[in-house]
């Protein structure tokens, strides 16, 4: 690790850094209105409406919105990076996939069965449902959806520890989703994608006032497409209205709605034998063909923000969100080895259905004042989710009435033929299990930006969380398709309430020898809580996170060139494993809710984020990650994991370049070229290794589990011409076609998309 970090800090130390955000070009409205972060505002003359103004210039920095705090990204001691709209609609991203290319450090680990996309951060899933850090609008919402991205105004990628404002989030960073807002000024555009494997889809932007105080917005778009995959198909709608009502000089409040639904075939990718990813066509479908899925997901939000005066400033914002999902396919396959014949295999059945109501509000103040010399810029406040989810299990059965885990006929991946398969699900199923959960959360913060003098400044707050639980099951049991009782009417096993809590710290030291660098040094804490209990009943404490940071930040030339450098080190030193024996230290454990914490993991990494803008009209993105996560400490028994085996789906090295320019003047005025490319290194896929006693089956002692996925670079093209208020803007992604794999953890193996060319015709109203 030394051997890395010492040579990239020399080098990178003169380019160090600042990850800015790049302001809208078209974020010019009303003098009364507040954008999404409270205390993002613009102040013009009393009446005064801005036509649209293109900058193609270097601006100063604002506050960013998952901040929340409207501290500047410069006093801020961590990193920050901003995708804003123009990015997202020079490079024609349909899925946050596209747009993360672009955010250094976080990249998709899985696809998950078709059904969503899941992203890693500096070793650490914050994708997951246990603490997700995957939020629209500063709050918390499903990652079990693929979000649209045709009403992003940005995306905003905080990296590090965010415990203190978010709560219960995994250390590796947060991903806010910001939406385009209502302007009062009266606009909008009219545009129609089409592409590769007929993929088409239109969007309306609209946007204006409908009086002097009150604004609005749509965005709307359907979406329809095959695949490069057999059979796979998606058909989305999606709109997303909002309303902006100025009740006076200093308040406003911001009404927004939100809604999708999406039809998805559920690919499981290619097959395994062992931990081989077979070499198979990349566009052949193994799934059932009369396999389907629907997601729906809705939304709507309240956002108050009230200035009192210059210095203080109140926000209040409570949001709803109802996620639904439901899956019936067959399921991934792998360990194919099983079969006397290579590539046999008869697909699993699945059927499910999960669903979620979220509900949240936040409350929050800051304020500035001064102590003699000494300046404060303090935030406080609190919030509270309620979750209630429930997750419904299914079964099968075949024409006797039994139950059936897989299909009936084999069938072979090497000369598969789908020629004589049902279109109609064959086997009768219904629901035997309904697991709900109900789970609050709630949390209360301080913290204080305080400037010591123009040159050192610290950033110290806490928070306390608190969280409940509790988990009731629904259970039939089934002995064949004859159904005498409904899991809903049966009695309920309520399990009991399970609590949490945790103080939160957070610690930073800012050094600004002048207005155009950082240097900052921070120490944060987190919490995870854990399922499972102990050997005498009572429920596992949450494990405690360390992250400690440390980095440089730079504005250099007037914003004309910003670099960010850090490096950082995740510890979590209660890593919760699944007991090898009971607590006689004799008896095997055969109870999978029985743990310990035993163990350890380190993430020590480095990070550099270079944004340039040398001349008029060329912006330049670049980016590299280091990340080594691994296993320091385990107990060596039967069950755990190998101590110095690297996390699975934890690349080492990331990194990504884009450009893009568009000529300003002349006889080429509004031509536009960009390229963009992403690398991903080598990785482990699947699960990681285990010590397994059972010498009959693993001779060495290690259930081998990990499946070796190499690195990869994909390079995207794009060029486009703008006359007037009609543009073309046409991209041609993967160029080399590159094929490489998503792996999940339970094997879900996806080849990603081969070259694609995708074209954009748009007029501005």
């Amino acid at each position: 690790m030394k051997r890395v970090l010492l040579p990239l800090t020399a080098i990178l130390f003169s380019l160090s850094t600042q990850a800015q955000e790049v302001a809208s070009a078209t974020d010019h409205n009303s003098p009364k209105e507040f954008h999404n972060s409270p205390f993002d505002t613009i102040k013009n003359k009393k009446g005064q409406i801005l036509k649209e103004i293109v900058v193609t210039g270097n601006k100063p920095q604002k506050p960013v919105s998952a901040a929340r705090s409207g501290i500047k990204p410069m006093d801020l001691p961590q990193s920050i990076q901003v995708i804003d709209g123009q990015v997202i609609e020079q490079q024609q991203a349909i899925r946050l996939s596209d747009v993360i290319k672009n955010a250094n450090g976080v990249y998709v680990s899985s696809a998950r069965g078709g059904a969503q996309e899941s992203f890693y951060s500096r070793g650490y899933d914050i994708s997951n449902s246990t603490a997700s850090n995957m939020f629209k609008n500063g709050f918390r919402f499903n990652a079990g959806s693929i979000p649209e991205v045709a009403s992003l105004e940005k995306v905003e990628f905080l990296k590090g520890g965010s415990a203190l404002l978010y709560g219960n989030v995994a250390p590796g960073g947060i991903l806010n989703l910001v939406t385009k807002t209502p302007k009062f000024e009266k606009g909008g555009e009219i545009s129609m994608q089409a592409g590769s494997y007929d993929y088409y889809k239109p969007t309306v932007d609209f946007y204006g006032p409908l009086n002097k105080s009150i604004a609005y917005r749509f965005v709307g778009s359907y979406e329809n497409s095959k695949s490069f995959r057999d059979e796979v198909k998606n058909e989305r709608f999606y709109f997303n209205p909002s309303f902006l009502f100025n009740i006076t000089e200093k308040t406003n409040i911001t009404v927004q709605g939100d809604y999708l639904t999406a039809d998805w075939i559920p690919d499981f990718g290619t097959g395994i034998i062992g931990k081989e990813i077979l070499n198979l066509p990349r566009n052949a479908y193994y799934g059932a063909l009369w396999s389907n899925g629907n997601t729906k997901s809705a939304s709507a939000s309240v956002l108050f923000n009230h200035n009192f005066n210059e210095n203080w400033k109140l926000s209040f914002n409570s949001s709803f969100q109802n996620y639904d999902r439901r899956q019936t396919s067959t399921s991934q396959m792998s360990n194919l080895d099983t079969y006397a014949t290579r590539g046999d295999w008869k697909r699993g059945l699945t059927r499910n259905k999960n669903q979620e109501k979220l509900f949240g509000d936040q409350l929050s103040l800051q304020g500035n004042f001064k102590t003699g010399n000494i300046k404060h810029q303090i935030f406080t406040g609190a919030d509270w989710e309620n979750s209630l989810v429930k997750s419904y299990t299914f079964v099968f059965f075949d024409n006797a009435g039994n139950i059936k885990t897989t299909e009936d006929k084999t069938v072979n991946l090497f000369n598969y033929d789908k020629s004589s398969e049902s279109r109609v699900v064959p086997f009768a199923s219904r629901n035997s299990q309904i697991l709900s959960t109900d789970a609050k959360r709630f949390g209360t913060f301080f913290q204080d930006l305080i400037s010591i003098n123009d040159y050192v400044k610290v950033l110290a707050g806490i928070r306390w969380s608190w969280q409940e639980s509790q988990v009731t099951t629904y259970k039939e049991t089934v002995v064949n398709k004859v159904q005498t009782v409904a899991p809903e009417n049966t009695t309920p096993t309520v399990a009991a309430k399970r609590l949490d809590n945790a103080f939160s710290p957070k610690a930073g030291l800012i050094i600004q020898p002048t207005k155009e660098i950082t240097l900052f040094g921070s120490y944060t804490n987190s919490f995870t809580p854990n399922t499972g209990n102990t050997y005498d009943s009572k429920p596992l404490k949450p494990s405690i996170i360390d992250q400690y940071e440390t980095g440089i930040k730079t504005e250099l030339f007037k914003g004309a060139l910003t670099t960010n450098l850090t490096v950082y080190r995740i510890k979590n030193n209660n890593l919760v494993q699944t007991a090898a024996f009971m607590q006689d230290g004799v008896t095997p454990n055969n109870n999978p809710d029985i743990k310990v914490m035993s163990g350890e993991t380190k993430s020590d990494g480095i990070e550099v984020d270079i944004t340039a803008r040398p001349i008029e009209g060329l912006s330049i993105m670049a980016g590299y990650s280091y990340n080594d996560m691994r296993y320091t400490k385990t107990s060596g028994l039967n069950g755990s994991f190998i101590e110095g085996d690297r996390v699975a789906r934890t690349p080492q090295n990331t990194a990504n370049l884009s450009f893009f320019f568009t000529v300003p003047t002349g006889t080429l005025k509004g031509l536009s070229i960009g390229a963009i490319g992403n690398y991903i290194g080598d990785r482990i896929g699947g699960w990681n290794d285990q010590y397994n006693n059972d010498l009959t089956k693993y001779p060495d002692g290690i259930w081998h589990r990990e499946i070796p996925v190499k690195g990869y670079t994909t390079i995207d093209a794009s060029v486009g011409y703008e006359w007037k208020k009609i543009s073309l803007l046409c991209k041609l992604s993967n160029i080399t076609n590159e094929l490489n794999y998503t792996v999940h953890e339970n094997y879900s193996v996806n080849p990603i998309a081969p070259r694609q060319i995708m074209a954009s015709l748009k007029y501005k109203l």
